[in-house]
């Protein structure tokens, strides 16, 4: 009983460890997600969390402030990024490195995987070397690349398009593990195989070393060790009690040469370590922990205050796990909505990959209404960049109509927009093109489009308008309705000029 006892003691998890899994949980809160396969688009989106969450993870209730930063970046032409520099900097004055030691989810993987009972490699000077890596790839893959691109007008969020593992793991795996988006398989190419070789590769290292990852190659802690000397949360040194010894840097299992510099991520680990206590875990001039020893006048008010942080933080995390996962209202089948002038319904319905147009016999009346090939697309109104309204029903009755769904932020729909108006240029008047921005980040599409000469018309997603035609937040994708409003054809992934023509052409010859 006793030796059992002490075992349970010895493997509780620490405070530290909590925080981190209270972390993950709050920035993914949206469990549904992982059983429906969609990832939320809601309001809180638009919000940066503090640590390293990807954006597409089916569970993640807001944005990654480096992928918030790439965009940014990408889009500079058109805007400063002041929002994303502005959140950044507030972090990095508050929390700085803390929040790569407490609020980062890859930082708990990373550790998780480092507890697999295999040999270790210890810090030396090549990891110290190596731990400036990270600078070089913030440098190149997250500023560099995406101001380049930039300049072209062409959006290319380096890091996390070549390299960042959370969006691997949490992102595409977490999408493709759902039987829902079984068909996006077929959008896999050598990018996403190379980037899942990088995800397995410092997986794999970080069971080896401390934090791998974070080490070497994450730029969001790169971005926060600038702030090392100001920020206001984390270990601090009372000089007057410091001898020197090392103990403190010798004892961690980051690359630090002392306590609080760009390296330390604040857990706390060396305060135990120090023989005179000269080390606390601060908020400003409030301590939060020393060393044990010298805690015991102090502990039963920091329990009490321990206690009521930890019931409002339970209190919070309840909240919004309920406000995000609580079944939405029901609204009207879409074939009430066939005739409607407003957004149809969302489902869950998945694009079809048919690779041809199809036809059909049936007068369009009888036809239920949906997003698979073969039924009636719905119909909506949605407004147009620029000024005005399109409606399905009016302005595309009697022609063949192809439906575009976009972002300025992704790359491949960028480069496939060309494809769509040389389409409008050729056929005129015999088919009618609209390019329909997501709404799952609303850049300043008006400046974007400024930039360019393009003839087609194009509209904003008035809020649900992919889903109802079976799409999700995987762009680009394309729909192909004939004079009667009948999808012929629906797919998920790029297309070029000849797969358009393709589609069209027989169905004007019809």
């Amino acid at each position: 009983m006793v030796k059992m006892k002490n075992w349970i003691q010895t493997h509780l998890p620490t405070r530290r460890r909590l925080i981190q899994l209270y972390a993950a949980l709050l920035y993914n809160a949206q469990l549904k997600g992982y059983i429906t396969g969609q990832i939320y688009t809601g309001g809180s989106k638009a919000l940066c969390v503090p640590g390293l969450n990807c954006y597409s993870c089916p569970g993640a209730v807001g944005a990654c402030p480096l992928g918030a930063l790439q965009n940014a970046l990408a889009s500079s032409g058109n805007r400063a990024p002041y929002y994303v520099l502005g959140i950044l900097l507030l972090f990095g004055i508050t929390l700085g490195r803390t929040i790569c030691g407490y609020l980062c989810p890859m930082g708990l993987i990373q550790e998780l995987l480092h507890k697999l009972p295999t040999p270790k490699l210890k810090k030396n000077r090549v990891t110290r070397v190596l731990s400036y890596l990270k600078y070089g790839i913030l440098a190149v893959f997250v500023v560099a690349i995406p101001l380049w691109y930039a300049l072209q007008k062409f959006p290319v969020p380096a890091f996390c398009k070549y390299i960042c593992p959370a969006g691997t793991f949490e992102g595409a795996i977490g999408l493709l593990a759902n039987p829902a988006n079984e068909a996006t398989f077929s959008m896999l190419n050598i990018l996403f195989t190379r980037k899942f070789i990088i995800m397995v590769l410092i997986f794999g290292a970080s069971v080896f070393i401390f934090r791998a990852f974070c080490r070497f190659l994450c730029p969001l802690g790169a971005i926060y060790g600038l702030f090392s000397r100001i920020n206001l949360v984390g270990v601090k040194v009372e000089e007057s009690k410091c001898t020197h010894c090392g103990l403190c840097a010798g004892h961690c299992q980051m690359d630090i040469r002392h306590v609080g510099d760009h390296e330390c991520i604040h857990c706390g680990g060396c305060i135990d370590a120090c023989p005179t206590g000269a080390i606390t875990f601060r908020a400003g001039n409030i301590t939060l922990r020393r060393r044990e020893v010298e805690e015991a006048p102090r502990k039963k008010i920091l329990t009490r205050y321990r206690t009521i942080a930890g019931a409002v933080a339970l209190a919070v995390l309840v909240g919004l796990l309920i406000y995000f996962n609580a079944p939405a209202p029901a609204g009207p089948s879409p074939a009430e909505t066939t005739a409607a002038t407003t957004p149809p319904a969302q489902t869950e319905s998945v694009p079809s990959q048919t690779q041809a147009p199809v036809t059909t016999t049936a007068p369009p009346e009888t036809l239920p209404t949906g997003s698979e090939v073969g039924m009636l697309a719905p119909d909506f109104t949605a407004p147009l960049y620029g000024g005005g309204t399109f409606t399905l029903r009016q302005d595309g009755l009697g022609k063949v109509t192809v439906i575009n769904f976009w972002a300025t932020w992704c790359t491949p729909c960028v480069a496939e927009l060309p494809h769509f108006d040389q389409l409008a240029q050729n056929y005129g008047d015999q088919i009618q093109v609209l390019a329909i921005h997501s709404e799952l980040i609303t850049d300043d599409v008006d400046a974007y489009l400024a930039e360019f000469d393009y003839s087609i018309p194009f509209a904003q997603d008035p809020g649900g308008l992919i889903e109802s035609f079976g799409g999700s937040t995987m762009l680009p994708q394309t729909v192909v309705l004939d004079e009667n409003g009948v999808i012929v054809y629906n797919q998920v992934g790029s297309v070029t000029y000849e797969v358009l023509e393709s589609l069209v052409a027989p169905l004007l010859e019809d």
